[in-house]
């Protein structure tokens, strides 16, 4: 284990930071000037779009009556307590698994204010082709899924030498 934060990838925790505040400040951009449902299109393919979700990725259990609020919040607290644990375990060294923890943290923690605060998380960016659109989801999304492909190719294609047996790296 590393001897202090700076040498440990806690050394990275900043990007939480950053992906929060990103988060939260374009979330409460979107309260203080639209209605809910209101829709301000900016591009051929992409809108800005005021909706609430009480569920999960994909309104994944949002009509699920509200206990649902209460589990996505110990998930979020959970996910964020073992992945800064695997944080301060991990050397500075280890950037992209650093970075793929840090947004994940980050992401979380700025969809589980939603759900305290509001009792659902604001997404509004609608993309779409012709009458089809993705779900909504927000920087809070964004981060969590970065921070998933991240750690998935890490897992695939992060350094072998690590995995090597002692005496074939002399």
């Amino acid at each position: 284990m590393p001897a202090n934060w700076k040498q440990s990838g806690l050394r990275w925790y900043w990007i939480v930071v950053l992906a929060f505040v990103a988060d939260q400040l374009s979330k409460q951009w979107i309260l203080a000037n639209f209605d809910l449902y209101e829709s301000v299109k900016l591009l051929p393919i992409f809108n800005l779009t005021y909706v609430r979700n009480y569920g999960a990725a994909f309104s994944f259990l949002h009509d699920a009556g509200g206990w649902q609020r209460w589990m996505f919040t110990l998930v979020a607290v959970g996910f964020s307590v073992v992945l800064t644990i695997w944080l301060r375990r991990l050397p500075a060294e280890k950037r992209l698994l650093s970075v793929a923890y840090t947004l994940v943290i980050g992401g979380a923690l700025g969809n589980l204010v939603d759900r305290l605060v509001h009792g659902f998380v604001v997404d509004f960016l609608d993309f779409y082709w012709n009458t089809s659109h993705y779900p909504a989801f927000n920087i809070a999304d964004s981060a969590i899924c970065v921070g998933a492909v991240l750690i998935v190719w890490e897992a695939f294609f992060g350094d072998k030498t690590d995995q090597q047996p002692a005496s074939s790296k002399e």
